[in-house]
């Protein structure tokens, strides 16, 4: 009888071994999708966190800057290392039902859990077709007129408004989306929101959508 019930757990053992590493061979690959320089034991980004609230199904307006070209390095000049100001922007194709714009720029391979904020503005006028250069870290604007901005990701310091690249030294380069989304309602969103609460006030009110991706390494 023992020689019988150690065979039995034995079996059972290994069974059980078996089955742990069937389940750890199909798991499946988006278990192991983290942000490229994200430390393994930080939790990827929530969906809240996605900065494409309408599925990438409205990709139709067409962002550009006279500064640098979709996946063209950005100028020292708006980054950390430079002036640190923010880059011209302009874009068309605007929905004419449009209600107003909001702008967001982050970038998805800081190490940290979500991708790190670097531009929060909105109630952007819809018949606007652009950002100047140097837009000031104020929470509200007089250019545009009545366009707000949120928080960044900066702890200390200068909290609301653009900062600009910083990302650590050899890390690579990092990628950092602008992404300009067309709105068919005006936001109840006070200045300095972030972008949590504007992702959560836009989800159902996107018309349409414009991308620019620059960047940068040191």
């Amino acid at each position: 009888m023992k020689r019988q019930h150690s065979r039995a757990v034995a079996v059972c053992a290994a069974v059980v071994l078996i089955a742990s590493v069937g389940a750890a061979g199909c798991r499946p690959a988006g278990d192991a999708s983290r942000q490229p320089d994200a430390p393994a034991d930080q939790p990827a980004a929530s969906p809240t966190d996605s900065t494409d609230p309408s599925g990438g199904d409205s990709m139709n307006i067409e962002l550009s800057s006279t500064a640098f070209g979709q996946g063209q390095p950005i100028p020292d000049q708006y980054t950390g290392v430079g002036q640190d100001i923010s880059p011209p922007l302009s874009w068309s194709g605007v929905p004419e039902n449009t209600k107003e714009l909001v702008l967001i720029c982050d970038d998805p391979d800081a190490p940290s859990a979500e991708p790190w904020v670097h531009w929060v503005i909105y109630k952007i006028p819809a018949n606007v077709t652009g950002l100047p250069a140097a837009i000031p870290p104020q929470k509200r604007l007089k250019n545009p007129p009545g366009a707000l901005q949120g928080k960044n990701s900066w702890p200390m310091g200068q909290t609301i408004g653009y900062r600009g690249p910083m990302p650590p030294p050899g890390s690579g380069p990092h990628r950092y989306y602008f992404r300009l989304y067309a709105l068919e309602a005006k936001l109840p969103v006070q200045a300095g929101a972030s972008k949590r609460i504007l992702l959560q006030e836009i989800a159902d009110h996107v018309l349409a959508e414009g991308q620019l991706m620059g960047t940068y390494e040191r």
